[in-house]
């Protein structure tokens, strides 16, 4: 009786059951039957061991591999099949059982005593058991999902045949929550389909739900079963599932408490959740409009209307409160020390969880594919999608949100986690605060806010955080533009600048100062809208051509605002001006097609600020004014001045080159004098008849030839349209004054000596060939009119200025001669304003998926990988080493090492 005694001691305890462990991945009744036995009966005690014998998510990931479930796929297919029916099944039992949930176990000697008695009694603890069974469903369905691709006869044959059942069964055990609708049925969500009539009889066979609904549905269980994941006390007689909304916000004014054990709960079901919906990453991005993932189709469009509801409520209201909820906890006590991320490496359940309710929120609010895409509208300009409650009820429930305490409880949870991060990056003790692990989520939620949502978007925009949101978002760009693995959010972040830029309500708070600190190497002075501009610039201008892509995000934004600038700083204006410089540099016109567009987005900025604050804005005056040979050349550039000037430029590279290398191997000193006189004498002769405002001041901007493939944005199609009709229609009227002083706009034929000079240089990038042909379509379509204009009238009144007073009061003169300056006259009526959206389309949607999943999957690598190993097809995965900065390695080797020296980095396609 006594040698019995160790055995049940062990399950309480789990002191012992290390052994156990390891037999399983030795022994030939553990992993290994799993593949050498074929038809392993359901009713087998092998499968036992996969309830009773882990303890927590480690221990199923380290003792089940991806590779020990592809060879049994291979080797016994029915025996996985088995396994997953046979783990849901269990599942589903527990969670209707009485035994279910089972009392936490708490840390003193009496609650431990109690658990071996209750252990010895009914040998069994439920709660162990259903976790269990969710954390080898976490394990087994991402190796499942990669077969066959698109199409995988095996999980349709598993989780999604309908089975029918002989009328005069007993469905009683099926429960009321899963009703089978008519596949025509148009009802809304979570309603039963039409009853039959009086008197008619009943069919002679019905169909039960099929495995993957009843698991959605113990899923959405399990989210609000009292005593697991909500508190015990919530608890209504003996209704263990209760749906209210977890937390205080959104749809609710009452707030349980937070709960460490119920958190970390939450966290292993929300992951098996996620599971099932990242059956999205196992289809390429041309198939993942037409192949649509059965189980996130099913979420998004079969939901009862009451899970969505509580269930959208619910992680909105987690994740917004992720700043204002602090359980006294061991884990959030170590995150107020300074550098405690680099001695602590457990994962706080706090964090975990509102990580997971991002993620989850981010997925299906993006979802859209098959029929759950969203119901067009109109037509041409006039065409809006909107989602229904048929095709996306999540999209479409947030869509209705209206309340202005849900839009506060909104903004500020979102103006909360930005603000983290940006004192984690930039406090006193660099590298102290570790970074907040869901920015990316927290900002593509945001995005999907202010396009869902049209109020939501008006309440930001008449809030007074707007300019703070603005200014979050540019900073974290700041931040990761020199991050290659960060540059997809980089172009999400340019999208959203976008998408609110097309607000008349934006560009009039653009005026505001603003009110958070930012840090001293990004601070510029002046309002928002020099920190705007200025931010632009730094975006474009310090990384090499890296971040190409944003570029017409970040100046049609520049553009839409435009017409609200006034009273811009002497730092905005010159940035303006510099990036008007790079775009007109003839390398970077030259090398791609679409590199003419930025041109004439800045000319349209610079047309704005004439037309509406002319002047409001001397300083930008002024120094359009002092670069007027840059706008007189555009009007008559061509092929040929422009390889001339590329040529040019390079000759004098190369004998700076040659003259560098001869002087390194000269030994006497005036020899080498000798020689850099005549490298600047060369250099002398090269700029005599040429122009050196372009080469000057270019900012290296060389498209990358390693860049993903640009998402369209949107507004390619609308902008082709515009830009071609400028090229068509005649200038604006203007007076014969004005007409007069207009520079003669015309341009040049290239000859055959020029092409040859084209192909030696290799201006074009990616089989680009620029021609004199492309080169006229968009020169003659370029708005200099408006410049040229200004420059006619004023450049000879501050060259009046300039000349007749002393050179101290030049500067004072000419600013007060800018404000007062009127040219009504002279400038053509104001055009109409037209803003620059943001338009979805297909390319657009699939860079958007793929992105959030690729961050789900980085995020998923630690601490258990698990899609690690699987073969993931939505995007591209490539393992790197990780550069980390000089203060983070010094740390790291202050405490011993415990930085990893490899990352996990995502590429999108």
């Amino acid at each position: 009786m006594f040698s019995k005694l160790p055995q049940k001691l062990t399950a309480p305890f789990g002191l012992l059951n290390d052994e156990a462990k390891l037999a399983f991945r030795s022994k030939p009744d553990g992993i290994s039957k799993l593949i050498s036995s074929r038809h392993i009966h359901e009713n087998d005690s092998y499968w036992d061991q996969y309830f009773t014998l882990f303890d927590t998510p480690s221990d199923v990931f380290s003792l089940i591999s991806p590779h020990d479930i592809r060879r049994a796929f291979l080797d016994a297919p029915e025996n996985i099949a088995t396994l997953i029916r046979v783990v849901t099944s269990r599942m589903f039992n527990l969670v209707s059982d009485h035994t279910f949930p089972s009392s936490q176990i708490g840390p003193s000697v009496t609650s431990y005593a109690s658990s071996l008695i209750k252990a010895v009694a009914t040998k069994r603890n439920a709660t162990k058991e259903v976790l269990n069974c969710v954390r080898v469903l976490q394990r087994v369905l991402p190796v499942v999902f990669e077969v066959e691709g698109e199409s995988n006869t095996f999980e349709l044959e598993v989780f999604w045949k309908k089975v029918e059942a002989e009328k005069g069964d007993d469905l009683r055990t099926e429960g009321p929550q899963f009703v089978i609708e008519d596949e025509e049925d148009q009802s809304e969500l979570g309603e039963a389909s039409s009853s039959q009539p009086a008197g008619s009889k009943p069919k002679a066979r019905k169909a039960l739900p099929s495995l993957g609904e009843k698991l959605f549905s113990c899923i959405s269980d399990l989210l609000f079963c009292c005593g697991f994941t909500l508190p015990a006390k919530i608890q209504v007689d003996h209704y263990k599932i209760n749906y209210v909304i977890w937390e205080k916000g959104v749809g609710s004014t009452t707030d349980p408490g937070p709960n460490a054990q119920y958190d970390s709960n939450k966290v292993e079901v929300l992951r098996l959740l996620l599971v099932l919906l990242s059956r999205q990453i196992y289809v390429s991005p041309a198939s993942l409009f037409s192949k649509p993932s059965f189980y996130t189709l099913h979420m998004a469009r079969k939901t009862p209307r009451r899970d969505v509801l509580t269930l959208l409520c619910s992680l909105l209201n987690t994740a917004m409160n992720s700043s204002t909820t602090s359980p006294l906890t061991i884990a959030s006590m170590a995150g107020k020390v300074p550098y405690n991320h680099l001695v602590f490496k457990g994962e706080d359940p706090r964090t975990a969880l509102v990580g997971m309710c991002l993620q989850v929120l981010c997925v299906v609010l993006d979802f859209q594919s098959g029929p759950a895409r969203d119901v067009v509208s109109g037509q041409g300009e006039n065409a809006t999608s909107v989602p229904t409650v048929q095709t996306n009820a999540f999209r479409y429930f947030l869509a209705k949100l209206h309340r202005t305490q849900d839009f506060s409880l909104i903004m500020d949870g979102v103006t909360n986690i930005l603000s983290q991060q940006l004192f984690s990056a930039n406090n006193l003790l660099p590298g102290s605060k570790k970074s907040i692990p869901y920015m990316p989520e927290t900002i593509i939620l945001f995005w999907k806010m202010i396009e869902l949502n049209k109020k939501f978007r008006a309440y930001v925009l008449d809030s007074e955080k707007a300019v703070d949101i603005l200014a979050y978002l540019l900073c974290y760009g700041l931040e990761i533009k020199d991050k290659p693995q960060q540059h997809g959010i980089c172009r999400a972040l340019s999208y959203i600048i976008q998408t609110l830029s097309a607000e008349s309500a934006f560009g009039s708070k653009l005026s505001l100062q603003i009110k958070i600190p930012i840090p001293s190497k990004w601070a510029t002075p002046g309002t928002a809208a020099d920190f705007m501009i200025t931010s632009v610039y730094s975006m474009v201008a310090t990384t090499s051509g890296a971040l190409t892509s944003l570029y017409p995000a970040f100046i049609i934004a520049l553009s839409n605002v435009a017409p609200h600038l006034k009273n811009l700083s002497v730092v905005a204006s010159n940035r303006l001006i510099q990036l008007f410089n790079s775009f007109a540099n003839p390398r970077f016109l030259l090398s791609d097609e679409s590199h003419p567009r930025l041109l004439f987005f800045m000319l349209e900025i610079f047309n704005s600020v004439i037309f509406h604050h002319l002047a409001d804005n001397p300083n930008l005056l002024y120094a359009i004014i002092t670069t007027h040979r840059t706008f007189q050349e555009l009007g008559t550039f061509s092929l040929a001045r422009g390889i001339q000037e590329i040529r040019r430029v390079e000759l004098a590279k190369e004998e700076q080159a040659r003259q560098a290398g001869h002087e390194k191997g000269s030994n006497a000193k005036q020899d080498v004098d000798v020689e850099l006189g005549d490298i600047q004498a060369e250099k002398a002769r090269l700029l005599q008849n040429e122009s050196d405002i372009i080469a000057a001041r270019t900012v290296v901007m060389e498209p990358s030839r390693n860049d993903a493939p640009e998402a369209d944005n949107g507004e390619n199609a609308d902008l082709s349209s515009r830009f071609t009709a400028h090229e068509n229609n005649p200038p604006l009227s203007s007076s014969e004054k004005a007409r007069g002083k207009m520079r003669e706009r015309r341009s040049e034929s290239v000859d055959t000596g020029g092409m040859e000079r084209l192909t030696l240089s290799g201006v074009g990038r990616n089989g680009f060939v620029p021609t004199q042909e492309w080169v006229t379509s968009w020169q003659h379509g370029l708005p200099l009119d408006t410049v040229m204009l200004v420059i006619s009238e004023l450049l000879p009144k501050i060259q009046s200025l300039q000349a007749g007073h002393q050179k101290a009061g030049t500067t004072g003169a000419i600013s007060d001669f800018l404000r007062s300056v009127t040219l009504v006259d002279v400038l053509p009526p104001v055009p109409p304003l037209h803003a620059r959206n943001f338009i979805w389309s297909d390319a657009s949607i699939i860079w958007l998926t793929s992105l959030i999943w690729g961050e789900i999957y980085v995020h998923g690598m630690s601490p258990l990988g698990i899609w690690n190993s699987t073969n993931v097809r939505l995007f591209f995965v490539k393992h790197t080493q990780s550069q980390p900065r000089q203060l983070t390695e010094t740390m790291s080797n202050v405490v011993g090492g415990l930085f990893s020296s490899s990352r996990q980095r995502l590429e999108q396609q």
